[in-house]
């Protein structure tokens, strides 16, 4: 899973004369059917040999050997988009299956490229998990559907509680109060941790699942401006297994994001309405893609439409015209407009809002678009 942290060691890394490959690539089976992704690898290693000369290409060959390789042969593992960097020379090879649509770009340079990497993690908010009990506490990243286990934090010799009777039953209220302190410290350990993650990766929300008590207990402990991130809880075993943890916190993501998109409808809507850097509608959002002024794209989950792309400029359209409007070009027929309308909106640098169910949305031709200009 991505991080910050991973993203700035990746940036530091000097070559001291050797090359890294950076490549992205839209892996998308929808816009890619016959696995077009190869092809568009080998146009862009096409046109960047031309520029970068025969000695530095000879350096390279076989990063780039390995990485067509890995395209040729891990097809079934692909999501939507693709991120490769590779050295071999530094022993270096990282890849990343990604459930967004990327850029097509292959870059040789002395550092590797992460700035697409930097701005996925900055424009598709990370939650934080956290599964906390009166000993242990797990917390976990989720970001774009995945889930990976953070750290653990475990506090040894913890009291537990006695049967009542004898000189226990004396003893019993100060016996309490020394496990409530043994605990207490534990939570401020946990806190700590907390804290530690928010300070080296930028976290969007936070979700606390365990014992109800011990949910209560670490909340009091949370300073405020960390308890704001929390939006919701729910009860689970320490022992959870990860599937099982990502489908409950996803769940409350859900509903947290059901409200906070249609809060984006809302005001898309109006902002079109008054036309105010704001268009609604199929044809006016691909107009205003082929303008390049999208600086957002909202649109519903599941949303098809067929349509025609011109061979030569690549505008998109729902309309059968005989020529493009932009260039004269002739158009050819696909199945998938709304699949290309993203790839490009993606490749204008456009952010990406899923709308999963919305009336008001499906009403106004179920896609929109804040603009830039």
């Amino acid at each position: 899973m991505l991080t910050h942290s991973e993203l700035k060691e990746l940036s530091v890394i000097s070559g001291n004369g050797d090359f890294f490959i950076s490549l992205y690539l839209n892996v998308n089976p929808i816009t890619n059917p016959k696995g077009d992704y190869v092809i568009h690898f080998k146009n862009l290693l096409k046109d960047i040999m031309g520029k970068v000369g025969k000695d530095i290409e000879k350096r390279v060959k076989g990063d780039l050997e390995k990485i067509e390789a890995y395209l040729t042969g891990n097809k079934r593992e692909f999501k939507k988009g693709l991120a490769l960097i590779s050295s071999s020379p530094r022993g270096l090879w990282k890849n990343y299956h990604l459930s967004l649509p990327v850029k097509n770009e292959l870059i040789i340079d002395k550092t590797p490229y992460v700035k697409p990497l930097v701005d996925l993690l900055d424009n598709y908010q990370r939650y934080v998990t956290l599964l906390v009990a009166k000993e242990s506490a797990r917390i976990f990243l989720i970001h774009l559907g995945e889930i990976e286990e953070y750290t653990e934090v475990f506090t040894a010799d913890i009291p537990g509680k006695h049967k009542k009777g004898g000189w226990f039953a004396l003893k019993q209220n100060r016996y309490e109060r020394h496990i409530d302190y043994h605990v207490s410290l534990h939570m401020k350990d946990v806190v700590k941790a907390v804290e530690e993650l928010l300070h080296r990766e930028y976290i969007g929300m936070i979700i606390i699942g365990g014992a109800e008590q011990a949910i209560v207990k670490v909340k009091g402990l949370l300073p405020q401006v960390i308890l704001d991130k929390v939006i919701g809880q729910f009860p689970a075993e320490m022992f959870a297994g990860e599937n099982d943890i990502l489908n409950m916190s996803m769940k409350i993501m859900e509903e947290f994001e059901k409200n906070k998109e249609q809060m984006i409808v809302d005001e898309l809507i109006t902002r079109a309405m008054k036309n105010n850097m704001a268009v609604i509608g199929l044809e006016d959002v691909l107009a205003s893609i082929q303008e390049g002024s999208v600086m957002k794209l909202v649109f519903l989950r599941g949303s098809t439409a067929q349509g025609f792309m011109c061979t030569n400029c690549g505008f998109l359209t729902s309309q059968a015209l005989k020529n493009c409007p932009y260039c004269k070009g002739v158009f050819e027929a696909v199945s998938y407009l709304i699949d290309f309308a993203v790839q490009k909106a993606v490749e204008q640098g456009a952010l990406i809002e899923v709308v999963t169910d919305s009336k008001k949305l499906a009403d106004a031709g179920g896609i929109g678009a804040f603009l830039r200009f």
